[in-house]
């Protein structure tokens, strides 16, 4: 499918977004499948000297031995299925970057959340590629320029589409899923990655 890529205006930034990325019918398919077969769980992490449980479902699938870790919570390595290798094969194609994990979130009310953060832990190299799959309701995703309150742009994450950030973006942005007081249906996003080991 010739899905059609957005180059998002930040400076500092770049970040491209598919919408319509994957088909609609495809990709509900792919989000039953995802919602069956992964091993989900809720861990706690560490963040500000005190434990919170995640505030959404995750899982980390990856190639052998491959682990990652983020606020004190270390992800062992699952290894990839069949649906899930597919799909990493798909976007590594679309990103002509080559990804060894997968982090899958599950959003399952408006009241699951990503708090503001940027992807630049070490073991992501300097300046990573980072593509983001959303299946599932519309969540929007906000920036703002690190060390500022103000969001500065937001965008939103629609069925099948896929978010593409690479440069100097972890380095001068962060990002967030905000929680919401709306009622929403469930939401799944793959963020693919690679992790330097």
């Amino acid at each position: 499918m010739n899905s059609k890529c957005i180059a998002l205006p930040l400076t500092n930034a770049e970040l491209y977004l598919h919408e319509q990325w994957v088909e609609p019918e495809l990709g509900k398919a792919w989000m039953a499948t995802l919602l069956r077969e992964t091993l989900w769980e809720q861990p706690e992490v560490f963040i500000y000297g005190r434990h919170y449980p995640t505030p959404r479902l995750v899982a980390w699938y990856s190639d052998p031995a491959v682990r990652y870790g983020y606020s004190g919570l270390d992800h062992p390595a699952l290894a990839w299925t069949p649906l899930l290798q597919a799909i990493r094969t798909r976007v590594e194609h679309t990103c002509e970057q080559a990804f060894n994990g997968v982090l899958l979130n599950h959003y399952r009310t408006g009241q699951d959340s990503m708090g503001w953060h940027s992807d630049n832990e070490a073991v992501l190299g300097h300046n990573p590629v980072i593509a983001s799959l959303s299946l599932g309701k519309t969540r929007r995703f906000d920036l703002r320029r690190k060390g500022a309150q103000r969001i500065e742009h937001s965008l939103l994450l629609t069925h099948g589409s896929l978010l593409i950030m690479r440069g100097t973006t972890q380095h001068y942005w962060q990002h967030q899923i905000a929680k919401t007081r709306k009622t929403l249906a469930s939401r799944l996003n793959l963020t693919f990655r690679w992790i330097k080991m």
